[in-house]
């Protein structure tokens, strides 16, 4: 295989990727799954019974965020249902589940898609950061971005190994878990 050819599969693959993000947003907005999942309805799930409740929060969230639902509405919705400390592990666990299943699945389109734009001087640098140091490179992105499905996909499709993404996703959500936590446990004591 040539360069050529080589180039032109990671097009096509970078392809594939778009479109298939394109049709599970498409189908997230047309069935009306992103507008059903409000803090209102998290903070139901937990009312009925809270085991069953927890389960479908950290699946939902997973769906939820796979379908680009940002993490935040179920962080708020699980510290407003159970409370932060209770509603602090969900989210975590939400969000580890979320990126794993967003690994699977992107993953499988088109581990490597983004890898085309190498050439770029401003992807090449981020992608030599990344290939160097991808544990301390994903823990910072953790930090900034949590469970953003843009980041998710970012790396996923950067060819960033599994356990690289596993366990810098793992170190980098608990801080920003617990900030946000306190944040809203005090807002909602405050105002609500």
């Amino acid at each position: 295989m040539n360069i050529s050819q080589l180039n032109g599969n990671k097009f096509y693959k970078a392809f594939l990727v778009i479109s298939f993000l394109v049709i599970v947003f498409l189908v997230a907005e047309l069935t009306g799954f992103r507008e059903k999942i409000t803090i209102d309805y998290i903070r139901q799930l937990f009312m009925e019974h809270k085991f069953i409740g927890s389960i479908v929060f950290i699946s939902i969230f997973s769906l939820g965020n796979l379908l680009y639902i940002p993490g935040w509405i179920f962080l708020v919705g699980g510290v407003l249902a159970v409370g932060k400390f209770y509603g602090g592990c969900l989210a975590f666990a939400g969000g580890m589940s979320s990126s794993i299943l967003s690994y699977v699945v992107v993953g499988f389109a088109g581990k490597d898609a983004l890898r085309v734009l190498e050439k770029h001087k401003v992807a090449k640098k981020f992608f030599d950061h990344l290939d160097e140091r991808p544990l301390r490179t994903i823990i910072v992105l953790r930090f900034i971005f949590q469970t953003a499905p843009f980041l998710n996909y970012a790396l996923i499709l950067s060819k960033v190994k599994f356990r690289d993404f596993f366990i810098g996703t793992f170190l980098g959500l608990p801080l920003p878990i617990t900030l946000y936590c306190i944040f809203f446990e005090y807002l909602f004591s405050k105002y609500l």
